[in-house]
């Protein structure tokens, strides 16, 4: 059984806190020896299990503009993600599950059977792919013939997916509920509803860590503000910083 796991929740490029708050573990001396992602969660997670830094992972989207990684699309989404595809392949340097320095978990949405489905072995980059593809506005993701979504739609955070694996449990939830403003019309409306549903899935997930990084603060940005990237890292970085009590760290050493 691994020591110490640490699941990243969804939420778009709030998705960027998880990045903070490695980085803040790290500098308190803890390390996953297991990862689960999911969407933002496995995009952040699978660049930190095969290698990179927190600060490198922000410095990859520091001025990335949702433009410029997708186009209109037809068939399934409003959008196609090829160029973020492509954009994240060429940062990738592990093709398979197995090449990670880290173990991950990527999780994603069954969209022809109705179920949850962890990714943990095989080619990396379709899957994390597939995790990150919002109904409606992407595209789905066909892997051996079977078409994935989002794995935000059944489960938003998999801290249940690492709870058997590790010891200790960290979760990072870049989605707290928090109803925030919003503007009228066709997408963010989706949104607003497709991130209602998303947050009522995680309940049970939240229950079973064993510290909750949940940063309020990012009620206050919108799932494609990339232009706030950086910002979004720091809340992540201070969050999780007032977390790690000396009792917390001590009983992360004791395992």
């Amino acid at each position: 059984m691994a020591k110490i796991g640490i699941a990243l929740s969804g939420g778009g490029i709030k998705g960027l806190c998880h990045a903070g708050a490695l980085k803040a573990l790290e500098e308190s001396g803890i390390r996953p020896d297991i990862l689960s992602g999911v969407s933002a969660g496995a995009i952040v997670g699978s660049l930190y299990a095969d290698g990179y830094s927190p600060d490198e992972i922000a410095d990859f989207f520091q001025d990335v503009t949702f433009r410029q990684m997708t186009r209109l699309g037809m068939h399934g989404g409003v959008f196609d993600i090829s160029e973020f595809e492509h954009f994240l392949g060429q940062k990738l340097r592990a093709r398979t599950f197995a090449d990670l320095r880290t173990p991950l978990r990527v999780v994603a949405t069954d969209l022809d059977h109705g179920r949850s489905v962890t990714f943990g072995e095989g080619e990396l980059l379709p899957c994390v792919i597939a995790s990150c593809s919002v109904p409606v506005l992407f595209m789905p993701r066909q892997i051996d013939g079977v078409n994935y979504v989002d794995g935000g739609v059944l489960k938003n955070f998999p801290a249940t997916t690492l709870r058997p694996l590790c010891d200790t449990l960290i979760g990072i939830n870049a989605s707290p509920m928090v109803a925030e403003d919003y503007k009228p019309g066709l997408v963010s409306v989706a949104l607003r509803s497709y991130h209602f549903m998303m947050k009522a899935n995680i309940l049970h997930d939240k229950e079973v860590c064993d510290l909750l990084v949940e940063p309020v603060d990012m009620g206050n940005y919108d799932t494609f503000d990339v232009g706030k990237g950086r910002e979004i890292f720091e809340v992540g970085y201070a969050s999780t910083k007032a977390l790690l009590t000396p009792a917390f760290l001590k009983k992360v050493r004791l395992h």
